[in-house]
């Protein structure tokens, strides 16, 4: 629950490197990449740590915090707040973020769907009638398709000094290795999971049979929810009150989709463009050294090797850039087939639609012109 956990300030017979709750964060961090849920809660989020760690997994579209002390949350919230370089480079997922304030306790349909919940250092905090609604919310009602626990195990306790009987003055218990599991298992019993056991700080060489630091249980729900079994849970009430929200920009969104496009078809052409022109401007300069073999030539039709690499394939007649007069084209279908274009878009029906009166095309609507005549005014 708590970050600075005041076990990370003990000075006594064991120390952790990295801190303790760098791994318990870590733990979690490495199960995300297993299991790759979209959709993350944090019930005990506190100053937002862990959620902060996990705006960065990309598999993650959704993920919310939830705390009975709304101070602690909105002192660090900020930091779950989209940066100026979401806004231009925004990712191809889409990511929104929640924090709720209210109770572990109680029901409430915005913890609907979730497909992993973490609950960090959380359960030791809850009084006695807390617990026992605990695992209703978490477990059956929530439903979430993994659950992770961790808690103290107070066996380490002896190793750590200065600890009289809890290791935070909030804790209102610890747990033995054998008083976790026993509820574990019985949780998982009355609500179709699968457990296992395991943690994260290692006691010191020789002193092996008093466990990890932090005890962990990972919960695994056996059978698929259904939709309607999840409707049916919702309450009439909202229970939580929501203290923060943050949508990120994503290419999902048509808005920022266009304008990565428009950017990427601008230069993607001017690439092309400028090999088309240094090779003429080269061809130019042969040609006027050589005046026997000078010919007539109204417009020219090139396409370096160098592009036809970069497209990665054979390149067909039609989609040769050219010259005419003062007017440089550059095929839609050329540009299409660069791979970030390629990604963005999907058909060259949708590129036509994104750039559309955002570049300049020719009056049939196949390539992107230039006018080499403005430009070299310009210059």
């Amino acid at each position: 629950m708590d970050k600075n956990f005041q076990e990370e300030q003990f000075t006594g017979i064991t120390t952790f490197t990295p801190p303790l709750y760098k791994q318990r964060y870590q733990f979690i961090k490495d199960l995300v990449g297993k299991y790759k849920p979209k959709k993350v809660a944090d019930l005990g989020c506190a100053d937002c740590s862990l959620l902060w760690m996990l705006k960065f997994c990309s598999c993650i579209e959704v993920l919310a915090g939830l705390d009975v002390c709304a101070s602690v949350m909105k002192e660090k919230m900020h930091r779950l707040s989209p940066l100026p370089g979401d806004y231009l480079q925004p990712a191809e997922r889409s990511l929104t973020v929640t924090l709720h304030h209210g109770s572990v306790a109680h029901k409430d349909s915005c913890m609907l769907g979730f497909d992993l919940v973490t609950c960090i250092e959380l359960i030791e905090h809850l009084e006695q009638s807390e617990l026992k609604k605990f695992p209703e919310v978490v477990f059956g009602f929530m439903a979430p398709s993994v659950v992770v626990i961790s808690t103290p195990n107070s066996e380490f306790n002896s190793l750590l000094s200065g600890v009289m009987l809890f290791r935070h003055p909030d804790h209102k218990f610890e747990w033995n290795r054998a008083q976790f599991q026993s509820w574990a298992l019985e949780t998982a019993r009355c609500y179709d999971y699968s457990v296992e056991f395991t943690g994260v700080g290692h006691p010191p060489r020789g002193m092996e049979n008093v466990g990890f630091c932090t005890q962990i249980g990972v919960f695994v729900r056996k059978y698929p929810q259904t939709s309607e079994s999840a409707q049916s849970k919702e309450p009439t009430e909202a229970a939580y009150k929501t203290v923060f929200k943050a949508v990120y920009p994503s290419l999902k969104d048509e808005k920022y989709l266009r304008n990565a496009v428009v950017g990427e078809v601008i230069f993607t052409a001017q690439i092309i463009k400028r090999s088309l022109m240094d090779r003429l401007m080269l061809e130019h300069e042969e040609y006027n050294d050589n005046p026997a073999e000078r010919k007539f030539q109204p417009s020219i039709n090139y396409f370096s090797e160098d592009l036809g690499r970069l497209v990665g394939k054979h390149v067909e007649e039609n989609m040769k850039p050219f010259v005419n007069g003062n007017v440089v084209y550059i095929p839609l279908t050329t540009i299409f087939s660069f791979p970030k274009v390629n990604r963005l878009c999907g058909t060259l029906e949708k590129l036509r639609e994104l750039i559309a009166g955002k570049v300049t095309l020719s009056s049939d609507g196949s390539a992107v012109v230039f006018n080499t005549e403005h430009e070299n005014e310009e210059n």
